[in-house]
């Protein structure tokens, strides 16, 4: 999953940007909200962390022009204590949530999976498909209830796929979703990292669409 971060707060810009490549997310950041506008209009992110008080283009500016041109990632907004015009009209403008600053980082995280999970039509925290369980607090996979290690990068198209169960996802899709802007980004190593969790994963679960991409099986 690819979040965008917009903050000009250089502190915490950096912050987020460690917390949520912690928690396993490809980061990109604006400390503008020109160059925000200009991202979240050409790159597909799954979610945005909006400060309102941005430089060149306030927040609700940008998000109102995200709405405008159709951009549908959830939007969790940043607001000053007690500013509550501002929560108001971000709702308003937009916005799917709001966290008040300061906050806590634990909470910003939970909130963005909540997002992220009702984004997909996914109303818990743990991924099922089949044997498979994907906690999204944790990066903990379970095979029939059997701990299986994951990579990084393994996590996040695994935690993909799993967010779009028995869609084609094509592989320029998946690059877009788990590299940031700024990466050395190589599409032939999708391939490597699905041939790796086939091995980690029940035969047949992660299917090829010749010529379209990949296809976590539906298991009902």
């Amino acid at each position: 999953m690819r979040i965008l971060v917009v903050e000009d707060e250089p502190i915490l810009a950096g912050q987020l940007r460690q917390a949520l490549s912690d928690a396993g997310y490809a980061v990109d950041v604006a400390d503008n909200g020109r160059d925000a506008y200009y991202l979240g209009e050409v790159e597909p992110f799954d979610a945005a962390v909006l400060d309102l008080g941005l430089p060149l283009m306030d927040g609700l500016s940008v998000l109102g022009k995200w709405r405008g041109v159709g951009r549908t990632m959830p939007v969790l907004i940043l607001t000053a204590r007690d500013d509550w015009h501002q929560k108001v009209a971000g709702i308003d403008a937009g916005a799917d949530d709001y966290l008040t600053k300061p906050f806590h980082m634990e909470e910003l995280l939970a909130r963005l999976r909540a997002l992220i999970r009702r984004a997909g039509g996914h109303a818990d925290a743990i991924l099922r498909c089949g044997s498979l369980a994907l906690d999204t607090r944790s990066g903990r996979l379970t095979v029939d209830g059997r701990a299986v290690p994951l990579t990084s990068h393994e996590f996040r198209i695994l935690g993909y796929l799993m967010h779009h169960q028995g869609e084609v996802v094509s592989r320029a899709t998946l690059v877009e979703h788990i590299y940031a802007q700024d990466f050395d980004r190589d599409s032939n190593t999708i391939e490597v990292f699905i041939g790796r969790l086939r091995k980690k994963l029940p035969a047949g679960l992660i299917e090829t669409v010749r010529g379209l991409g990949y296809r976590l099986a539906e298991v009902r």
